[in-house]
């Protein structure tokens, strides 16, 4: 079937531009396409392919050489100067979600390796793509170590393979393609800045567009050889403007103003590091190109930053990527230079920056402030209330007790496919990577049966072994929260949301699946269904209102129910229940049996669990640490959640103080 043709997506320009803008200059670093579903995010990266200039190649060669400067490491070379070529189309190459790392950058043959000396080297996805394009769908669902492997790849243009002493390098520059709903989990922030470009899709809401969109797609499937050649035309003329920006390239002045326009720029937003003004000033440069322009200008500039920083600008997990217009064009006029070193040259010019501060002032620490009117439980109903999260803080690090085998992450021990070697698998286990020495033991007593002659071992499939290794997983973080009356006095919502917040930030660093239960007035609900998007459940938990009675035993109880479900979607995933609360049960009849009776259900699951102990104040009835002695959980009070408990302990303090001092 013929793909879908570029030229008749509808919509779109921003993503448009950054993947032509890559194509004419692959040194950008590609393209990280954020967006909801059924955006057209992979449609449009498919059909970019068809847009590129073909390719020449050594012939034969796996690793697609250019024949006027092949690669001196290929493993198919050396080639020589008058080596036969042959003309192919640029690729796509696709990595699936699932793919191993053998898979991603290729695997050496073990076997030759020991028994004849020979580095059998079998290329990998990111051979397939040298000089073409790497297409991620879903990137932030990727294991971190493959990310890594892939922008390593694109930043340095080679992939290596390193297997028991053996070593294999060879050439992989290639335009990566990243998409990813952001509703399903962020990539971390070193890993975004990683991608040269970032742009965020959305579907039209204008009706008209809508249809036209319909429309073209119901043809396409209809009759995708008539509808392709419809836009065949469209699709020439811009690969030809494609591939003359290419040859354009070189030529293009980047002049010592505009790269300081560039630096003010990244200055101005604060980024870290310098890949941003690298990656600025790449692609004004190829901008300049794709516009006939042999000289950047700030124009170039300006639609450079919108692409190259708005990803880079996140001070933590749970900002917002996005680019201030305002920001932008002030420093844009900063960096405007004068004509000479005369006074007053620039007159009303000067007046802008002097009128106020170089970015826009931020409120301080003001989240929530004067809005935390204490409340009390009250009737069944109670007044709502919504109290803000102060700062987070580094948390006390919590994890499941025994050895998993869960998905790779950084919190609890696991039998991973990456990690320090323990032992060797059984040998009926035919993954993960070969375990040289047992290997050698496995063949050497076969070998006078086999009649081994010469210095190489004579080695059968039977014989491979392979390690046993152990590292970290990711587990699913269950957050159970009491938001009833009673916690919204003294502001002691505060304190609470601040600290599920910094737990929530661990779950981040540490790769973990995030869920949020909560219960208040006669009611719990599942707030947020079990995610890797740890951005969500931040939202929800900024979001979450007080008020009414204390359901303790629905809470417990709907709490099981949901690691029941998840247990059958993620069976491999070890879950950590960590309640919040008080300890108090105040809603219906029977509160108190009734919650005891919910915590025998919930600890005959043997879920590992933690209780996070809200009571405050001289006199404390302790029914938060009875509760945690039913489940079998470990007891924290609110202020040792920090990992400093010191500071922790000092951030409550700080909050009753200010609360105290307003009440008097």
């Amino acid at each position: 079937m013929k793909p879908y043709p570029f030229s008749a997506v509808v919509g779109m320009q921003d993503l448009r531009l950054a993947l032509v803008l890559s194509s004419i200059s692959p040194a950008i670093g590609g393209v990280l396409v954020r967006g909801e579903k059924g955006t057209a995010k992979s449609t449009m990266v498919r059909a970019l392919a068809g847009l590129l200039p073909s390719v020449t190649v050594v012939a034969g060669c796996r690793f697609s050489c250019d024949p006027a400067s092949p690669d001196p490491g290929c493993p198919d070379g050396p080639h020589p100067a008058a080596a036969p070529t042959s003309k192919r189309p640029a690729k796509l190459v696709e990595l699936p979600v699932g793919a191993a790392e053998d898979r991603v950058i290729g695997s050496l043959n073990l076997e030759r390796a020991l028994g004849e000396g020979v580095t059998d080297y079998q290329p990998g996805l990111l051979a397939a793509a040298h000089r073409g394009l790497l297409y991620v769908d879903e990137v932030n669902l990727l294991h971190d170590h493959l990310v890594d492997t892939l922008l390593d790849a694109a930043a340095m243009g080679r992939a290596t393979v390193e297997r028991e002493g053996v070593s294999v390098s060879h050439a992989a520059r290639f335009v990566l393609i990243g998409t990813m709903n952001p509703e399903e989990g962020e990539l971390r922030p070193q890993l975004l800045d990683r991608f040269g470009l970032t742009v965020e899709v959305a579907s039209s809401r204008d009706p008209e567009q809508r249809v036209q969109v319909v429309r073209r797609r119901l043809a396409y499937e209809a009759d995708p050889e008539v509808f392709a050649a419809e836009y065949a035309g469209a699709d020439s003329a811009l690969a030809a403007e494609i591939e003359a920006a290419q040859g354009l390239l070189p030529s293009v002045k980047l002049p010592d103003d505009a790269l300081r326009q560039i630096a003010e720029i990244c200055a101005s937003f604060e980024v870290d590091g310098m890949r941003a003004d690298i990656v600025t000033a790449r692609t004004a440069v190829a901008h300049a190109a794709w516009s006939g322009r042999d000289e950047v200008t700030t124009d170039d500039i300006r639609v450079a930053a919108r692409l190259a920083l708005p990803h880079r600008r996140r001070r933590n997990p749970f900002d917002a990527p996005g680019i201030e217009e305002e920001q932008l064009e002030q420093a844009l006029r900063n960096a405007q230079p004068p004509e000479d070193d005369g006074p007053d040259d620039d007159g009303p010019d000067d007046d802008g920056p002097g009128s106020g501060s170089d970015a826009p002032s931020e409120p301080s620490d003001s989240q929530g402030d004067g809005k935390q009117p204490e409340s009390s439980e009250g009737p069944a109903g109670g007044n709502q209330k919504t109290v803000g999260a102060g700062a987070p803080y580094r948390a006390k690090l919590f994890t499941v007790d025994g050895t998993g085998e869960g998905a790779h992450g950084r919190r609890s021990r696991a039998i991973t496919d990456n990690g320090r070697t323990i032992g060797v698998q059984p040998p009926s286990v035919h993954t993960g990577r070969p375990h040289l020495v047992a290997t050698v033991r496995a063949a050497a007593v076969h070998q006078r049966s086999r009649g081994r002659s010469g210095a190489g071992l004579e080695l059968r499939p039977q014989d491979l072994r392979f390690a046993l290794r152990e590292g970290r997983e990711g587990n699913l973080i269950l957050f159970c929260v009491d938001a009833s009356g009673s916690m919204g006095a003294r502001a002691r919502m505060r304190e609470v949301k601040s600290a599920v917040l910094s737990l929530l930030l661990d779950a981040y660093q540490r790769r973990d699946k995030v869920g949020l239960v909560t219960f208040r007035a006669d009611e719990a609900e599942l707030a947020l269904p079990p995610t890797i998007s740890v951005d969500a459940a931040a939202s929800r938990l900024e979001a979450l209102p007080t008020g009414g009675r204390t359901p303790l035993a629905e809470g417990l109880l709907k709490t099981a129910q949901v690691l029941r479900t998840e247990s059958i979607r993620d069976p491999r995933r070890r879950p950590l229940l960590v309640i919040v609360t008080d300890g108090r049960a105040t809603s219906g009849a029977d509160a108190v049996a009734r919650s005891h009776t919910a915590a025998a259900i919930l600890a005959g699951t043997g879920v590992a669990s933690v209780v996070m102990d809200c009571e405050s104040g001289k006199m404390r009835l302790g029914l938060a640490a009875e509760l945690a002695a039913r489940l079998g959980a470990e007891h924290v009070p609110l202020g040792e959640v920090a990992a400093d408990s010191s500071m922790g302990a000092a951030l409550t303090g700080a909050v009753r103080a200010r609360t105290s001092g307003r009440a008097a």
